[in-house]
């Protein structure tokens, strides 16, 4: 990062190459759109190029593209906040009038058609729950189970303390168990 802020674009360059599949997968994880997830991240790493005179080197890299990353999330989900609500509804109506009976694990003894049925249901189901957590609790579980993010650097990024990320990975677990027990007690 030190090179790109002096300049150097060739350092930018292998930055975005390192980093940018990360980040792209926790946008995408934010706003559940792939095609607006591509642009957040061009917007990350735009705007990280534009700052890049601000970069602090005591700052971790991915940390600062992380929180850029994060801050964009929250402006879009904030611009199309009735949007998004429309795709929870969207989603919710895609379970059906499965939502109302109880769901079972998959089968080990069931056919593959009827295994792999159910698996799919399963990770819609997982979806839905994720897309309908608070933004922070969200933010706080994608960094922390998919990026795998040390609390601190979720802290970071989250702008909170890591008691804090301790709470919203918490309190995002228990919602998510808590939507799923019918799925796991079958």
């Amino acid at each position: 990062m030190q090179r790109v802020r002096d300049g150097d674009r060739e350092a930018f360059g292998v930055l975005h190459e390192r980093l940018a599949r990360k980040i792209r997968h926790y946008v995408l994880g934010m706003v559940g759109n792939e095609a607006r997830a591509d642009e957040i991240v061009q917007d990350v790493f735009l705007n990280a190029y534009r700052a890049s005179g601000r970069w602090e080197p005591s700052a971790k890299v991915s940390t600062w593209l992380f929180t850029i990353a994060h801050n964009l999330c929250l402006n879009e989900s904030r611009r199309f906040e009735v949007r998004a609500k429309g795709l929870f509804e969207s989603l919710d109506e895609s379970v059906g009038e499965e939502e109302d009976r109880r769901r079972e694990r998959p089968d080990p003894s069931a056919p593959e058609g009827e295994r792999e049925a159910s698996a799919r249901e399963l990770e819609a189901r997982v979806r839905v729950l994720v897309a309908s957590l608070p933004e922070a609790q969200r933010s706080a579980l994608v960094l922390s189970r998919v990026e795998l993010m040390r609390y601190q650097e979720i802290a970071e990024v989250l702008n909170c303390s890591e008691q804090a990320v301790k709470s919203l990975v918490f309190r995002a677990t228990k919602t998510l168990k808590e939507g799923l027990r019918e799925h796991v007690d079958g």
